[in-house]
């Protein structure tokens, strides 16, 4: 080959990591431990942080105790709170990009909008707008709440007022005094309620569902914990895991539909009697559904924040936005000035929101459309030398996500050590070896509370579980320490050398099953 002909062939990095997020940091790390220094980060803000960057609503804060909200390779000894606020946890994300020298590897304002796997050369071309990048292995760490936009309610374009989306909060906006509907009861929206009814003139709380609410015990991190965390890790550690531990005994209440459930509502039921006063809001703040089967809510100033003087709790259903506020199907209309649409994230059941293009020319998003499935939630058929972090069936449900997001990391990190240590040019999971896998999710799922019979987010619209892993994080930490070379179609690197050698077929692939 000629030195020109040289000069014109793209460089093709070893692993290129989608987002620049927790999962994103976090996978970088590992390649780089692992000793994959030939590595790019593609990130479409300019910034690190990922959902942490963009979550800034007031309020805004983890539900999950900030000790196991950490990766355990990278944990922080000075959290502020037992529940950290976003601000703090995404300065937490800015500096481990910078303690692990990571913002050197990262492409700021560059949003994917394409991938698609080059047979021939047997590697990704991953497109940016106009750019290209190629990679021998792509991680998607774009995570699950990457995306929102505003809900498809009839009348939502006529609206004159404000609307704000809580996860592009409107910092310009001027709540004092204002008249303010909030549309949603999930989790951002216990979390904003309360601070805009320190603000706004009044505040109507538009209910579809009541939810699970239990109290969150949120209490400043002493001075002396932390100067202990920081010189003694160990001591960090023994809290980390007995937060964990007691989280994963809660799983016997709210991934399965169990005795353990029953109490778990009773404790529900005890926190509303006891702060809801009034028993007509308290008949309509409860739930008609099975603790878990739904996410839980963690709050202690959602219930108080209802029953102030300048907020009220809107249970019927909304008809239609107009141009002057909301009207509800018992015909009243709520003029409101600003309309905060707590209505969660655009959640990527069906894939990455670009197209990807697999090993014989096939759309993911295609295959995907219904019914998503993966192996082990990280590998899907058809994909070679692409690992998915947080996808199908990965979610949990009552312990931290980044337990999780980080067997996941370990899982494609062991893929591309592999695909790299034995000089392969894909790893491809075997079919039989998807279904057999998914069968048996979709089985183990039948008992669980999620499909227990409420209708949430965890499923889609024909009721297929496509998020949520049925078991115990150690079960599903287990499952991803154990890479198996023979799950997947090896086409080797050097077999495909020696065939393009003797071959008058230089096109043609040579694939070891």
């Amino acid at each position: 080959m000629s030195a020109s002909r040289r000069a014109r062939r793209p460089a093709v990095h070893t692993a290129l990591v989608i987002g620049a997020g927790f999962t994103g940091l976090g996978t970088a790390i590992k390649l780089r431990e692992s000793g994959i220094e030939d590595l790019v980060i593609l990130e479409r803000a300019d910034r690190v942080g990922g959902t942490w960057r963009d979550a800034t609503y007031p309020g805004a804060a983890c539900d999950i105790p900030s000790q196991l909200y950490s990766f355990s390779f990278a944990k922080n000894p000075g959290w502020s709170r037992t529940y950290s606020p976003s601000a703090e946890i995404h300065a937490h994300i800015e500096e481990l990009a910078e303690r692990f020298d990571l913002v050197k590897d990262i492409r700021f304002n560059t949003e994917v909008t394409r991938l698609a796997f080059d047979k021939k050369e047997a590697h990704w071309v991953v497109s940016a707008g106009r750019r290209k990048f190629y990679a021998r292995t792509v991680v998607v760490a774009s995570g699950p709440l990457s995306d929102a936009s505003l809900p498809g309610i009839r009348g939502i374009e006529d609206y004159q007022g404000a609307k704000i989306l809580s996860a592009r909060w409107d910092h310009d906006y001027d709540f004092a005094g204002k008249n303010v509907a909030v549309i949603g009861t999930g989790a951002s929206a216990v979390q904003i309620i309360p601070e805009l009814v320190k603000t706004a003139g009044s505040v109507k709380v538009f209910q579809r569902t009541a939810g699970w609410v239990m109290p969150r015990v949120d209490f400043e991190t002493p001075a002396v914990a932390k100067a202990v965390f920081a010189r003694v890790p160990a001591a960090q550690q023994a809290a980390r895991t007995a937060l964990f531990l007691a989280h994963e005994a809660a799983a016997t209440g709210l991934v399965w539909d169990t005795p353990v459930t029953s109490l778990i509502q009773q404790a529900g039921k005890l926190h509303l009697r006891l702060t809801v006063k009034d028993k007509w809001l308290r008949r309509q703040l409860t739930p008609d559904f099975r603790a878990g089967c739904k996410r839980m809510l963690m709050s202690s100033d959602y219930y108080p924040a209802l029953q102030q003087d300048n907020c009220k709790l809107i249970t019927w259903p909304i008809a239609t936005i107009t141009p002057g506020g909301i009207q509800t199907s018992d015909g009243l209309q709520h003029e409101v000035d600003a309309i905060v649409f707590a209505t969660g994230y655009d959640v990527h059941l069906e894939g990455p929101p670009y197209p990807v293009t697999g090993l014989d020319g096939q759309s993911l998003q295609d295959e995907w459309s219904g019914h998503p499935q993966a192996y082990k939630s990280a590998s899907a058929h058809g994909y070679p030398n692409l690992f998915f972090t947080c996808g199908p069936n990965s979610g949990p449900g009552h312990n931290s996500l980044l337990v999780y997001v980080q067997g996941q990391i370990e899982y494609a990190v062991a893929g591309i050590r592999t695909i790299v240590e034995q000089d392969l040019r894909w790893l491809d999971v075997k079919k039989e070896v998807q279904d057999a896998y998914n069968v048996s999710m979709q089985k183990r799922l039948r008992s669980t509370t999620w499909m227990s019979g409420c209708a949430s987010w965890y499923l889609t619209a024909d009721g297929f579980n496509a998020s949520m892993y049925p078991g115990f994080a150690t079960q599903y930490l287990r499952q991803m320490q154990d890479f198996r070379i023979r799950d997947y179609e090896v086409s080797s690197a050097a077999a495909q050398r020696l065939w393009n050698a003797s071959s008058t077929e230089p096109g043609r692939d040579l694939t070891a099953v």
